[in-house]
């Protein structure tokens, strides 16, 4: 398809993927120029009174955008294809992360269906806020600071990790976590 096309073509992918890094590594290898991480999918629901299946419209909150920012910050620098994030960008601190994990875009349709069209100037005003406080110049210099080939602790990302995080977990009725070893 891209030997025919003359126009940028983006890939959306879903999280279901078993190899996700080979998966966007063929696809950019293929000539997508772009990728985006994740395509949410609307499924149906059943009516039990009527006995139907009915369309279910269920926006995005912003706990989804963590699946997202781990996998772009992973794939960033690895991969000649944009990075895009979709799903739980509701506001600025979503935008700034996606763009610290290494996306060139944040879409935020849930956000937008929720609050309209006038939110986004809200989110650019904060985002440019936050910019100018923690004296980034651009977007650009931001971009990628965050993924997995610029932190000090690339472990962060990976399944060992796993037990450092259950660790970190305080419980809710004064019982202190263990500390990791």
């Amino acid at each position: 398809m891209k030997r025919s096309l003359t126009i940028p073509v983006a890939v959306k992918l879903g999280h279901g993927f078993s190899a996700i890094a080979n998966l966007a590594q063929r696809l950019a290898d293929a000539g997508a120029d772009g990728l985006v991480l994740f395509n949410r999918f609307y499924l149906p629901d059943f009516d039990l009174e009527r006995l139907e299946v009915t369309p279910r419209l269920t926006l995005s909150n912003p706990h989804e955008v963590l699946l997202r920012l781990h996998w772009v910050a992973i794939l960033y620098g690895h991969v000649r294809a944009d990075l895009a994030v979709t799903g739980g960008v509701h506001g600025s601190a979503q935008v700034l992360k996606s763009m610290m994990a290494g996306a060139r875009v944040a879409m935020m349709t849930s956000a937008l269906l929720q609050h309209g069209i006038a939110h986004l100037a809200r989110v650019r005003a904060d985002v440019l806020e936050w910019m100018e406080e923690h004296e980034y110049a651009s977007i650009a210099q931001m971009q990628g600071s965050m993924s997995y080939r610029s932190v000090a602790e690339p472990a962060a990302f990976e399944r060992a990790n796993y037990m450092k995080v259950l660790s970190s977990y305080a419980l809710r009725r004064g019982v202190p976590p263990r500390s990791a070893s």
